[in-house]
């Protein structure tokens, strides 16, 4: 049978196919590879390596959230290629770098700064990148997607208080299948808990109890602090200050913890720019006596905020 829908009734459905909203990719990724210190004649298959990284970052969707292109997460993938052990198998090191905009600036601020030195995997360009939530498929593959969950998680971290558990839960599925995985000759440690500082203890962190202050730290930073700070510099202050408090505090308890490392790294030179104006001066001497405490590395940067 044979129904003909009047014109208005076409067009009103073909409207509301326009209005609603589409699901768009989370990420918005730049990768990077770089061979100083290796030879690579067949410079077309270092560009089509990063530019298939970069596809498969920028392509795919990782939640069943919908993201509007302005919305999604920026992220950098820079990879240094060290060693070729043999045709198709890669060792490099990788820092991930993720970003989100300060709400009512120019400004975008740095959420993870991580650097991965156990970056192994295969590769060829006659295959592409894939993935299954299910199964290990390959430790590129795996790599990609790990970040890309902690990249996601860090950033819902950021815009509502411990929203980031779901994505550090599938973060945890990969872990498990690379780690367990014996199909292919990619044996990459740094899925489990035998080093120290590797993307293994970083998850672990993010996923520790104990150190959930950290995380609620991450919302009161961005959210309650620099989000606001344009408006209310006093109050965002105030509130950036408890976040470093929280942070110090999970230090205390787990010295020399790799998730309050990773945020010292990435935070060090902000935190000294937004407090060197402050006109608060006890406020200042306080928080540097915390953060040289805890974070002595920087402990310069700290001390000339009070200048």
């Amino acid at each position: 049978m044979k129904y003909n829908l009047p014109l208005s009734a076409l067009l009103l459905a073909f409207v509301s196919l326009l209005a609603r909203p589409t699901k768009a990719q989370e990420i918005q990724a730049e990768v990077r590879v770089t061979t100083e210190n290796v030879t690579i004649a067949d410079r077309q298959l270092v560009q089509q390596m990063q530019n298939d990284m970069q596809s498969f970052l920028n392509t795919r969707s990782f939640t069943s959230q919908t993201y509007r292109p302005e919305e999604r997460i920026r992220m950098r993938i820079f990879v240094g290629i060290t060693e070729i052990p043999q045709n198709g198998q890669y060792k490099a090191t990788a820092r991930i770098v993720s970003s989100r905009p300060v709400y009512g600036t120019g400004f975008e601020t740095n959420l993870l700064s991580f650097a991965d030195r156990n970056f192994v995997f295969n590769y060829s360009p006659q295959n592409p990148i894939d993935f299954s939530e299910n199964n290990f498929v390959g430790n590129l593959s795996a790599l990609l997607t790990f970040y890309a969950y902690l990249t996601i998680g860090i950033d819902q971290d950021s815009f509502a208080r411990l929203s980031g558990s779901p994505y550090y839960d599938r973060a945890r599925i990969v872990v498990q299948n690379a780690s367990s995985q014996t199909i292919t000759n990619e044996q990459d440690d740094a899925w489990k808990d035998g080093q120290s500082r590797n993307r293994y203890w970083l998850l672990n962190n993010l996923q520790d109890p104990q150190l959930e202050a950290i995380r609620t730290g991450i919302y009161a930073y961005y959210r309650q602090g620099l989000d606001v700070f344009i408006e209310k510099p006093e109050e965002a202050r105030t509130s950036i200050y408890g976040a470093l408090e929280g942070v110090h505090n999970a230090a205390i308890r787990r010295p020399g913890t790799l998730l309050a490392r990773a945020f010292f790294d990435t935070k060090a030179d902000e935190i000294a720019n937004i407090f060197r104006s402050s006109p608060d001066a006890q406020q200042k001497q306080r928080l540097t006596t915390l953060l040289t405490e805890v974070d002595p590395t920087n402990s310069a940067k700290y001390q000339a905020m009070l200048r």
